[in-house]
């Protein structure tokens, strides 16, 4: 799957499950704040990356996503490079 591909699958399932107009997300956009997460919400969109790209997320790697592009470089290089341990952990 290509980068473009994926960041728009990522961004149809953030406007589905969080309510947001496409229009609002902006690569420089803070992430929590755009899409209004509480940690109960956080926990949902750990379960969506999951589900959707099939890659176990680790909490400790949210720590470093604050922007979309965070959250977008962070999917892109799990999936092409799905033995890297995250960032923490190393």
């Amino acid at each position: 799957m290509k980068r473009e591909e994926i960041i728009s699958k990522i961004n149809e399932f953030l406007g589905e499950e969080f309510e947001v107009e496409l229009d609002d997300i902006d690569v420089d956009a803070n992430l929590m704040e755009t899409l209004e997460l509480d940690s109960l919400d956080l926990v949902d969109l750990v379960v969506i990356i999951e589900k959707n790209f099939g890659f176990k997320v680790d909490a400790k790697d949210f720590v470093n996503i604050k922007t979309f592009q965070n959250f977008y470089d962070y999917v892109v290089d799990k999936l092409e490079n799905p033995e890297k341990k995250s960032e923490d952990s190393e």
